[in-house]
C-alpha cells in the first residue's frame, strides 16, 4: 500500500499544470487571430500617420527638408487669421469653402440615398427583384471614378448635350457657363460618385426593421409621413450616420474632382495639400493634412455622439 501511493501521486502530477497551460493558450488565441490585422493597421495606418505628424513639424527650404522641430508650418498656415477685422484669412476661407461643398454633397446624397433605400426596402415586394435593383445601383462601381467624373464634361460644356437641349427648347438664349467648371458641377460629380456610400448602410439598416412595427403604426392611425419620421428614420439612424461619415471623409480630402470639375477655380483643403506637395513643400502639406484630420475626427466624434452606432446595430 505504501509503495503504490507514490506511484499514483506521481502519475497524477503531470495533469496538474496542463489545465492552466490550456487556459493560457486559449486566452492568447484571440490575440494571435487579431495579430495580422493589427500588423496591417500599424504598417499602413498608424506608422504613416505618425510620420506625417513628425514631418509636419520639420522645417524646409526650396530644395531640401530640414529635420528640426519647428512650429513654422502651423504658424504660416494660420498667419493673419487672428485679426478678423481685416476679413477671414486664406486658411479659414478655404476650410469654409470645403465645409460648404461637404454640406451640400452630404445633404444631396442623404436625400437620394435614403429615398433609394426606402424604395428598395418597402416598395419592392420580391427579394430577387430587390437584390437585382440593389446590384444595379452598384453597377457604376465597375468603372473608374475618374471616368465617371469626366463623363459629365461633354454633357455640361458650352456645346454639350445639356446646353444644346436647353437652346433647342428655347429655355435659354445663350449657353450656360455655370453648368461646368463651377461649384454646381463639383457638387453634381460628388453626388454621382458617393451616393452609393449612403445607399448601402441605410439599406442595411432598413432591412433590419421589423415590418410589424410599420403595421402597428398604421393600425394606430399614423399617416405615411408620420410612420416614416417616427419609425423608419429613428431605426435607420445607424445607417444614416455611417453613410454620412463615408461621404464627409471622402469629400473633405478629395482634390481630383474639385480640380477637374471646378476648373481649378474652387478652393478646397485637399487641393491646397496637392499643390503644396507638387511644389515639394512636404512639411507644409503634412501640417495641412493634420489639421484636416483633426477637423474630420471632430465631425465624426460629434456624429457618433448623437447616435451610438455600436448600441443600435
Amino acid at each position: 500500500m505504501s509503495s503504490s501511493l507514490p506511484d499514483t501521486a506521481l502519475g497524477a502530477l503531470p495533469a496538474v499544470p496542463a489545465a492552466p497551460a490550456r487556459r493560457r493558450r486559449a486566452s492568447l488565441a484571440p490575440l494571435w487571430q487579431a495579430a495580422p490585422l493589427t500588423l496591417v493597421l500599424l504598417l499602413f495606418f498608424v506608422f504613416p500617420l505618425l510620420a506625417t505628424a513628425v514631418v509636419s513639424l520639420w522645417d524646409y527650404t526650396e530644395y531640401s527638408l530640414v529635420p528640426a522641430a519647428t512650429p513654422r508650418n502651423y504658424v504660416e498656415m494660420f498667419e493673419g487669421c487672428g485679426n478678423l477685422a481685416d476679413g477671414l484669412c486664406t486658411t479659414f476661407r478655404t476650410y469654409i469653402s470645403t465645409l460648404r461643398l461637404c454640406g451640400m454633397v452630404w445633404a444631396a446624397t442623404l436625400v437620394l440615398g435614403f429615398t433609394a433605400s426606402y424604395f428598395l426596402c418597402f416598395h419592392v415586394r420580391t427579394q430577387p427583384v430587390r437584390m437585382a435593383l440593389f446590384l444595379l445601383c452598384t453597377a457604376p462601381f465597375l468603372t473608374s471614378n475618374v471616368i465617371r467624373m469626366i463623363s459629365w464634361i461633354p454633357l455640361l460644356g458650352r456645346e454639350g448635350v445639356v446646353n444644346s437641349a436647353l437652346l433647342s427648347l428655347g429655355i435659354v438664349e445663350a449657353p450656360q457657363d455655370w453648368l461646368l467648371f463651377s461649384e454646381f458641377s463639383v457638387v453634381l460629380a460628388f453626388v454621382h460618385l458617393y451616393t452609393l456610400f449612403v445607399v448601402v448602410p441605410v439599406f442595411n439598416s432598413m432591412m433590419r426593421i421589423d415590418r410589424r412595427l410599420l403595421e402597428a403604426a398604421r393600425d394606430a392611425g399614423a399617416s405615411g409621413w408620420q410612420t416614416l419620421w417616427h419609425v423608419v428614420v429613428p431605426l435607420s439612424k445607424p445607417g444614416i450616420v455611417i453613410g454620412s461619415i463615408f461621404v464627409i471623409v471622402l469629400v473633405m480630402g478629395d482634390f481630383v474632382t474639385v480640380g477637374v470639375m471646378g476648373g481649378q477655380q474652387i478652393a478646397s483643403v485637399g487641393k491646397v495639400i496637392q499643390v503644396q506637395m507638387s511644389y515639394l513643400q512636404f512639411p507644409a502639406a503634412a501640417a495641412q493634412a493634420m489639421v484636416l484630420l483633426a477637423l474630420v475626427l471632430l465631425i465624426i466624434t460629434v456624429m457618433t455622439k448623437l447616435v451610438d452606432i455600436r448600441r443600435e446595430l
